[in-house]
Order: C-alpha cells, then sequence, then structure tokens
C-alpha cells in the first residue's frame, strides 16, 4: 500500500514538474529541408515524436499477433505450417503401413521437404513410389534424401539396393551393395543383404567366398551361419556337377569342388549326402558307394543309410552284407531297412527284400516303402496287396488327394 502512495506521489510530482516547465517556456522546434519547414513548440514536437513511436509499437505488435495466431487469424504461421507438417507425417506413415501408396509418396514427400530431418520421410516416399511402379521418382526422391542429408549415404544405398531387389532389379542392387561393401567393409547389415541377394541369384560361390567376413564381424547366429555354410558347400557342389569341362559334365569339376572342403566339411552328412548324390546322378556309381560306405561307418546317418541303397556297387553281395552290419547297431531305422530291401531286390533274393520292406513299414508309413513293396508284389503275383500299396503310396505323398472329393459315376 506503501508503495502505491509512493507511485502515486512521483507521478503527480512529474507531472507537476513538466506543467511548470512548459508554463515558464514552451521551447521553440524549427526543421528545415530544402522546401520542407516544421515549426512548433518543443513539447508539442515531443508529444507528436511520443504518438508516432507508441503508433510504431501497436503495430509491431499486432504484426507479432497476427504471426502467432489460430488459423482464424492466419492460416499461414509457423505454428500452423509445422501442425500441417504433422498431419501429413501422420498421414503418411499410417498410409505406408496400409499401402495406400499414392497418399503416402504425397504426405511423407510434403513432410521430408519441411522438416529438418527428412530421411525417414524421404525412405517412406520412395518405398511407396516404388510400390506403385514409379522407378525414376524412387531414385529421385533417395537422390534428393542424400543431398539434404549426405552423413546418411550408407542407409540411403541400402534402402536403395532392398527397393532395386523389390522390383526385380537384382543386377542394379548387387552393384550398389558392392559398392557399399567397398566403402564399409564391416557394416553388418550390407553383408547380411549381399548374402541373400547372393543366395537368391544362386551365386554360391559369392556366398562361400562372403563366409568368412560373416563369421569374423559376427553377422548371423552360430547355427543359422553353420545351416548357410552346409547349404552353400552342397549347392555348389550341385554346380559344380553341372558345369561342363572339356564337353563332358562334370565328374573333374565335382571333385575339385569337393576337396576344396575343409576336412571337417568332408565328414559333414548333410555334405557327403550331396557329393554322393551328384556322383550318383554323374553314373559315378562305385564311387559313390565307397564314399558312403566310409563315411557311414565313421558316423552313422539315417539320410547317408538310405541314399546307399540307390548307388550300385562293384560287389552287391558285398554291399548287403556291409549294410546288414549296420542293422546291429540301428535295427528299428526304417532307411537302413528300405536300403537292405533294395538290396536285396538288386541280389535278387526276393523273400528276404519283402520281409525289410514289410519291416520297414512297420516302423514308419513310407512312400517309397510302399512302392517298392508293391512292384515286389504285383511280380510275386499279389496283385490285390501291391494295388492297395500303391495308393497308400500314393496318399502319402499328399494327404491332399485322400481329403479331395471324387466324381460320382454316372449312371447308365
Amino acid at each position: 500500500m506503501k508503495r502505491l502512495y509512493v507511485i502515486v506521489f512521483l507521478v503527480i510530482a512529474v507531472t507537476a514538474a513538466l506543467g511548470l516547465a512548459i508554463a515558464q517556456h514552451s521551447g521553440y522546434v524549427l526543421v528545415a529541408y530544402k522546401s520542407f519547414r516544421y515549426e512548433s513548440s518543443l513539447w508539442a514536437t515531443l508529444a507528436v515524436i511520443a504518438v508516432l513511436w507508441l503508433l510504431i509499437w501497436g503495430i509491431k505488435a499486432l504484426v507479432e499477433l497476427v504471426m502467432t495466431s489460430s488459423g482464424v487469424v492466419n492460416p499461414w504461421s509457423r505454428r500452423n505450417r509445422s501442425r500441417r507438417v504433422q498431419v501429413a507425417i501422420e498421414h503418411g506413415q499410417l498410409d505406408l503401413a496400409e499401402g495406400r501408396w499414392a497418399s503416402a509418396q504425397r504426405h511423407l514427400h510434403r513432410a521430408a521437404e519441411a522438416e529438418r530431418q527428412p530421411l525417414l520421410y524421404y525412405l517412406g516416399a520412395a518405398r511407396a513410389a516404388n510400390e506403385q511402379g514409379h522407378y525414376e521418382e524412387c531414385d529421385q526422391l533417395l537422390e534428393r534424401a542424400l543431398e539434404r542429408q549426405p552423413q546418411a549415404e550408407l542407409a540411403i544405398a541400402l534402402s536403395h539396393a532392398q527397393l532395386q531387389t523389390d522390383r526385380g532389379d537384382t543386377d542394379g542392387a548387387l552393384v550398389t551393395l558392392q559398392a557399399m561393401h567397398e566403402r564399409h567393409p564391416h557394416n553388418a547389415q550390407t553383408l547380411r543383404q549381399l548374402q541373400r541377394l547372393y543366395q537368391q541369384r544362386g551365386e554360391w560361390s559369392s556366398v562361400i567366398r562372403l563366409l568368412p567376413e560373416l563369421r569374423k564381424d559376427k553377422v548371423l547366429p552360430k547355427a543359422e551361419l553353420a545351416e548357410l555354410e552346409r547349404r552353400a558347400w552342397g549347392e555348389n557342389l550341385s554346380l559344380a556337377a553341372q558345369r561342363e569341362e572339356d564337353g563332358t559334365v562334370g565328374l573333374q569339376s565335382l571333385n575339385r569342388a569337393w576337396q576344396q572342403l575343409t576336412s571337417a566339411q568332408r565328414q559333414e552328412p548333410p555334405l557327403v549326402l550331396a557329393y554322393a548324390e551328384q556322383l550318383r546322378q554323374l553314373g559315378a556309381q562305385v564311387e559313390a558307394e565307397e564314399v558312403l560306405r566310409t563315411a557311414i561307418k565313421r558316423n552313422y546317418d539315417s539320410h547317408l543309410a538310405r541314399l546307399y541303397g540307390l548307388v550300385r556297387g562293384s560287389d552287391p553281395a558285398r554291399q548287403l552284407q556291409t549294410a546288414e552290419g549296420w542293422l546291429k547297431e540301428h535295427p528299428a531305422d526304417p532307411s537302413l531297412l528300405l536300403t537292405l530291401g533294395r538290396l536285396c531286390l538288386q541280389t535278387s533274393l526276393w523273400g528276404k527284400a519283402r520281409d525289410y520292406l514289410e519291416s520297414s513299414l512297420r516302423v514308419q508309413r513310407n512312400p517309397e516303402t510302399c512302392a517298392e513293396l508293391a512292384r515286389l508284389l504285383a511280380q510275386l503275383g499279389d496283385t490285390e496287396r501291391s494295388n492297395q500299396l500303391f495308393q497308400e503310396g500314393l496318399g502319402l505323398l499328399d494327404e491332399r488327394l485322400l481329403a479331395a472329393p471324387l466324381p460320382v459315376p454316372a449312371r447308365a
């Protein structure tokens, strides 16, 4: 309260002093410039200056009010521009997730042009353009993203490679990824995309060359890497067997590819299986039998045992005897029992072959076993049982056959 009294007293004092000053002397102001002339008292001039200052201050305040106002006063204010960008981002991301590509491209492109960090919006707009088949627009959006954020070159290139792959341009994707691999040799995502692309293109020798880097940089889990390595070498053996050298299809090429494997790899059952199968298909039956016999003796595997019954060694009787030796430790293996049945068929031991095949079927109903036993029974004259086994084998090949409806016979 005292403070208010003091302020009122000061205002009265200043006003009284100003009034006395005006009464004692009005002052005189003259401003002349060429033909312009202004004359007035000092106090009137000061009043005009105060009015002008208040007018300028009022205009400035009004401009600030307009620039920060709501959309009713100014729809183009900074606040509303920010709100429109946010709406574009929300609509664009939702459209992208739900597959409305044209709308997503439009909204995300608008957001990208307005934002200071536009990378994600350019990438989303590029994907939307790619999905519509607008490949030139897609590439232009990625180039624009690189102009705005050159430090994100790797991220943009990886996205470009994926979009190229999606549109079927695996050659272009390969060029992009190889360039990034040279610049960023230890980047896990680059290595992963490069591995997948090689795999998609069937370039298994390139996958094999990439394996040490995948292992060193821990790009894949150990189990996945081991499975990829086995598959890559297996597929490489298959490709080597199909390669022509000196006018012949590829026994030498196959053996050379086999020797490229490490000693440990040549003992892995899946790779032994792939090698022996290719030998069999190339007609090298004796070599295939030796490879399988050695591998099974070292480390028994059911898949190898099954293939052993499909190859014909130099001595079928000795081959049967060898397989029967494995039966002592693996009496309930249906694949081994099937192989013994097949080997007995090769040596014309019909009754023994039937017993082995029947035993295999008792352990596991298998279409191959059904077919082998059905062929044997047909030759032995048991056509009814043979037909039943053929029908069962067909059903086992595709269970959907049993569920599919059959046509009703037309009445005469």
